[in-house]
């Protein structure tokens, strides 16, 4: 093979790769391993983890690759996607949809063997949620898209947990909530900073279509919702998730508030300072989460 070739090869698996959106998938995963130990309250078994890793990455792959297909147009439009492997023509769309789908069906059948057939069938349920609800639907026709689109974003949870158990807990649900109030701070945040991007798309994200004013004012809302959701969890858990989920959240709570004042006094916003922390956040409280778990103490409980 030629070194030509072999660069040729490169570039073509990698816009395969790209096409999965990696970074994406690193944060959906966050959220799925602290769920499987809390489910098990200790550590899970190393295969079973990593099976659900393996079905989740493919489940997430299918998705993000059929939702660059649906957004092929939109990319080639924004700097922030641009650079897309559809967008630069580095694979044929129908190559792409494939490719989706073969991800989607070895995901179901993977998940279905190696863990539970609950697991198997909300990862479907995600990928088609997020394709057709959130992509081809919800994303070009209202400013709310991101909030009831990000619902997909949140199975990762339930996934997790439901392959150790077979069923799914209220913990798991409440950690589901906590992914659905910060997913509209956190994507709004970038939005603002991308605002013209978005408005030159014609996706109606609400930083295009509402004043500043009123974005800030959701994302200190959904701010305090996804934190007092987060509180939840404590009864749940022993104090090291407290420890961590307390401090954190009071520090997210303080930046949105921050990014509010900013907007209410006219100084320039600085809304990447949050969207920053937003993933700092998840992922903190995620690892507090799993390592309380598998410590094992004894949980708080609820009042008596």
């Amino acid at each position: 093979m030629t070194t030509s070739t072999a660069s040729s090869w490169q570039v073509r698996i990698g816009a395969y790769v790209a096409l999965t959106k990696p970074r994406i998938i690193e944060l959906l995963l966050i959220t799925t391993i602290p769920a499987m130990f809390a489910a098990q309250r200790s550590v899970p078994g190393i295969g079973l983890v990593l099976a659900t890793l393996v079905g989740g990455t493919l489940a997430a792959g299918s998705a993000n690759a059929l939702n660059c297909v649906v957004d092929a147009d939109i990319d080639a439009v924004m700097r922030r996607t641009r650079s897309r492997p559809l967008a630069r023509h580095l694979v044929p769309t129908r190559n792409a949809l494939v490719f989706g789908i073969l991800l989607g069906l070895a995901s179901c059948a993977f998940l279905a063997w190696t863990t539970t057939w609950q697991a198997a069938v909300l990862a479907v349920v995600a990928i088609l949620f997020y394709v057709f609800v959130y992509s081809l639907w919800l994303k070009r026709r209202t400013s709310q898209n991101i909030v009831w689109g990000g619902l997909a974003g949140c199975m990762p949870v339930v996934i997790g947990w439901s392959a150790i158990t077979g069923g799914i807990g209220w913990p798991a649900w409440v950690f589901f909530g906590v992914i659905f109030f910060w997913t509209p701070p956190h994507t709004w945040a970038l939005a603002m900073r991308y605002r013209e991007d978005y408005a030159a798309a014609g996706v109606p994200m609400l930083p295009v279509v509402a004043p500043e004013r009123v974005v800030v004012r959701q994302i200190v809302l959904y701010s305090w919702a996804m934190v007092v959701c987060s509180l939840l969890l404590i009864p749940a858990s022993s104090w090291i998730y407290a420890a961590v989920a307390l401090p954190a959240g009071l520090a997210f709570l303080a930046i949105a508030h921050v990014l509010h004042f900013r907007v209410l006094r006219g100084v320039p916003a600085q809304p990447m300072t949050l969207f920053h922390l937003s993933n700092l956040y998840l992922t903190a409280i995620s690892v507090a989460w799993a390592v309380d778990a598998a410590v094992g103490l004894g949980v708080i409980g609820w009042p008596r």
